[in-house]
């Protein structure tokens, strides 16, 4: 759209509106005079105005018919070019809103005039857009039927900054996309109803899905009954709240096509079509349901079912693509097959309002998808209304001219608006099911009442025998016991006159009881130390065999050491014989071999270094195979040697036994992907280390893995340049000579690639470099603006500050925050956005660290403090 906004204005309330809103209540109140009906059409056909000068007969105002398609003309205030190039021009148009006319100058003393529903000034508020336009429209979606809203105009009017408008940055210019949802999620009811959007563009006669890049080919489906127009393959996602129909519009319109030409910065190159699927539920006639018993003597009913009514509409919001004249706007190439596209489905467009304004037994609608797609909208069933924006510049007059007379055109189109309803045969067939579950559940109460009844009669039965049992048991007791007392005193009577009998030997038997007892005393001791000395064995048992399992394992441990020193052996003597196969061969095996101990062994702590045991072999060995003449050989030894550099402590060893050299040579002369990305892994590896980084950089490494960066292609190759680069970029002494060789447009022509793993390593990079040369800074040693900013790393930088990968934006917040800091950046990065990016930092950004660096920053700025209060932004 073209630079020079919109104003908000207050007007007062049109009687349109009043017409349009007392048609909506004869349309309601016709409905309910009918509930039987499922299917309502209303709307006439009448002859609506044209022009009022001589173009076409004058005509009154039929705002009451409710078929017609409604119209408003919107006028853009003048843009910057136009301030310029036009002001010793008046403008092209008049304006009368009072009396809803619209004045087009052919020359100083002549001039056409035409009548529309509405006619809005360049001063009219987006709000008050919503309501003569598209507020009707979604008032009657609401009600049950369809409607479509549509901006036309030549490019650069104001079509898009009228229908998608977000309001993100001021409230107020929300446009009707926004609106409209807002109006109908405030009406639906979450419980009953469903609100379902799709966002799509037909671009170069392709239909595309805005929500799903990749679906680039939607067909178009015709009810061979009805006539109806479907896209299955279109992507449906449901609405809940305004926050998640924000976010898909902002999903769409960066899926959505648009150039730069002439007349409009950012012109729309494809027609953006939201559709608005709506599900209400209204309460139908009454229904009564009987269950009858199972002996069939009685039935009983069912609480009366009112089977609901389902009203589904549509609302179809349509923001064409601008028409444009070749010479004014100066397409050329892929734009300009682009401006013949976008022009010819407008011309198809006009040729159906033609024929359906002049009533042509034939509407040619089959001549462009864009027509296929609107039937519906122009002599269809729903409810449409079309807002016409025009400028005001008399260079355009042409366009202007013929954007009006399609607009009048179409106020001539009279659509028959039909109320759908249909009913909810599922949601009845549920509500039934339930009520079948509540009768259910109410049986098998009662069975379990009934069961409760039989139990406790049962338990009852049951405690009365029981009783009976007890007093007969007692009885017979009682009865034993009687007898057990006269059979005692029996026994006692004869005890007696034993022992008078038997006193003579009472001594002997005195002495065999004591001996009795310490007989068994002796036994019992016995007893319990056969137990005790069981107990002890089986402790002993369990001992010997865990011994033996552990002289197992160490044995197992001994061979497999010794196994490896003699595959260490085989490897060496290789080597000296100069075997390569055998060499890789080897290696190989005692990699995985040692990896495997090391898995083996992590659960006691005797992790086996890697190291050690090729310090066997000898790590000069190694590097040499690096010059090997075999590609398979130099493939495992470079991998041999990245991971030795994976651990720090060998680190200092590769290095002294030139391994770094080598790697270096390796990355500069092999054009294998492979050995370049493992390369450059084991070279990031060694960047890690400050001295390091001094000897990379000594021996032209940078300027090294700025070539690899250029060349290559693999997205993990790509990631370990980047990596290496990223470590450069955090050494002090290292700025100037890294930017001389570079480096800092090695990282910026990486983000071609577009993996995440690759922009986290460039914006790592961005980062420490920042970083560097924020300490810089701060201690004297660096004056001037950033080098970041000189090699053209901030737009990039500001494009990606809310990225959805939080690696990347975590380094990106980071680098914005050290760039600020040194107030040289500060009118460079206001420019280029980085301002808006710091007040949301300080605002939102997930880590409290980073934010308070951020809020800290800008006020510790005088430069961003002044823009701040300028744009009376508090922080």
């Amino acid at each position: 759209m073209a630079s020079g906004g919109y104003r908000n204005g207050t007007s007062k309330a049109s009687l349109k509106l009043d017409r349009s809103l007392s048609s909506s209540s004869s349309i309601k109140s016709a409905i309910k005079s009918k509930p039987n009906l499922v299917s309502t059409t209303s709307g006439l056909r009448r002859s609506s105005p044209g022009s009022l000068n001589g173009t076409a007969a004058a005509a009154k105002d039929d705002a009451g018919v409710p078929g017609r398609v409604r119209v408003a003309v919107r006028l853009r205030p003048r843009n910057a070019e136009e301030l310029v190039a036009d002001a010793d021009f008046a403008d092209c148009v008049e304006l009368q809103p009072e009396l809803k006319r619209l004045k087009l100058r052919k020359n100083n003393w002549d001039s056409d005039t035409y009548e529309f529903d509405e006619v809005l000034t360049e001063f009219a508020s987006q709000k008050r857009v919503y309501e003569v336009v598209a507020k009707p429209v979604v008032e009657s979606v609401l009600e049950g039927y369809n409607g479509t809203v549509m901006a036309y105009g030549q490019t650069g009017t104001g079509k898009t900054f009228t229908l998608g408008r977000l309001g993100e940055e001021d409230t107020a210019a929300r446009g009707i996309m926004v609106r409209s949802m807002e109006d109908i999620l405030a009406d639906v009811s979450p419980d009953t109803d469903s609100v379902s959007v799709s966002y799509l563009q037909l671009y170069m006669e392709t239909i595309q899905d805005l929500l799903d890049p990749t679906n680039d080919n939607i067909s178009i489906v015709e009810d061979p009954k009805t006539g109806d127009v479907s896209l299955p393959g279109a992507t449906v996602v449901g609405i809940r709240d305004q926050q998640s129909f924000l976010e898909l519009l902002r999903i769409g319109e960066a899926h959505r096509f648009a150039a730069n030409t002439k007349l409009n910065t950012e012109s729309s190159r494809s027609h953006a079509i939201l559709m608005v699927h709506v599900r209400r539920s209204v309460k139908g006639g009454e229904l009564e349901v009987s269950l009858s018993t199972e002996n069939g003597n009685g039935s009983h009913l069912i609480k009366p079912l009112r089977p609901p009514i389902v009203r589904r509409s549509k609302l179809v919001v349509v923001d064409l693509a601008g028409s444009e004249r070749i010479d004014k706007s100066g397409s050329e190439g892929h734009t300009l097959e682009e401006a013949k596209s976008i022009n010819l489905s407008l011309s198809a467009l006009g040729k159906c309002i033609n024929a359906l304004a002049e009533n042509s037994p034939h509407v040619p609608v089959r001549d462009s998808k864009l027509t296929r797609l609107l039937r519906d909208s122009f002599g269809g069933t729903a409810r449409t209304s079309l807002v016409v924006t025009i400028g005001p510049s008399p260079r355009h007059r042409g366009e202007t001219a013929s954007t009006i007379m399609f607009g009048q055109r179409a106020m001539k189109v009279e659509n028959m608006v039909k109320l759908k309803e249909e009913f909810d045969y599922k949601s009845l067939a549920r509500r039934l099911d339930i009520q079948l579950d509540k009768i259910i559940a109410e049986h098998e109460r009662q069975q379990k009442i009934f069961e409760d009844e039989v139990e406790k009669m049962r338990v009852e039965s049951e405690n009365r025998i029981s009783e009976a049992e007890r007093n007969y048991s007692h009885a017979l007791e009682n009865e034993r016991l009687k007898y057990q007392k006269d059979y005692m005193e029996s026994i006692k009577k004869l005890e007696e006159q034993w022992i008078l009998n038997q006193q003579k030997h009472g001594n002997d038997r005195t002495r065999a009881e004591p001996k009795d007892e310490c007989l068994d005393k002796m036994c019992s001791t016995e007893a319990a130390g056969n137990a005790e000395i069981l107990k002890l064995r089986k402790m002993l048992e369990d001992e010997a065999c865990q011994k033996e399992k552990l002289e197992e394992e160490i044995t197992i441990l001994r061979s497999q050491l010794l196994q490896l020193s003699f595959q260490a052996d085989e490897t060496r003597r290789s080597l000296d014989k100069g075997d390569p196969a055998r060499v890789f061969t080897g290696l190989d095996s005692l990699m995985n071999q040692v990896r495997h101990l090391q898995l083996k062994d992590s659960g006691n702590g005797q992790k086996v270094s890697i190291a050690k045991l090729f310090e066997q072999v000898g790590l000069q060995k190694i590097l040499s195979l690096l010059e090997s003449e075999d590609a398979d050989v130099r493939i495992h030894a470079v991998k041999v040697v990245a991971n030795l550099a994976a651990e720090e402590a060998n680190q200092e060893k590769i290095v002294e036994a030139g391994g770094l050299t080598s790697l270096l040579m390796l990355l500069r002369s092999t054009e294998d992907e492979t050995i370049r990305r493992v390369a450059a892994g084991a070279i990031a590896n060694l960047a890690m280390n400050e001295t390091n980084q001094e000897l990379i950089m000594a021996q032209g490494g940078i300027s090294l893995l700025s070539t690899t960066a250029a060349d290559a292609e693999d997205p993990q190759t790509l990631r370990m340049v980047a990596g290496a680069i990223a470590n450069l970029c955090g050494n002090d002494k290292l700025q100037m000579k890294l930017r001389g060789e570079g480096g800092i447009q090695a990282l910026l022509g990486m983000v071609r690639c577009g993996h995440p793993d690759v922009l986290a390593q460039v914006a790592r990079g961005i980062a420490n470099f920042a970083k560097c040369e924020s300490r810089a800074s701060s201690q004297g040693t660096k004056v001037g603006k950033s080098l970041l900013i000189d090699d053209g790393a901030l737009p990039w930088i500001v494009q990606n500050a809310n990225n959805e990968a939080s690696p990347i934006r975590r380094h990106i917040e980071l680098a914005l925050c050290h760039l600020a800091q040194q107030e040289m950046n500060a009118r460079d990065m206001i420019s280029g956005g980085a301002l808006w990016e710091l007040v949301r930092i300080s605002r939102d950004c997930s880590r409290e660290d980073i934010r308070t660096l951020a809020l800290r920053t800008l006020n510790s700025s005088p430069t961003f403090q002044t823009e701040l209060r300028r744009l009376r932004i508090e922080c």
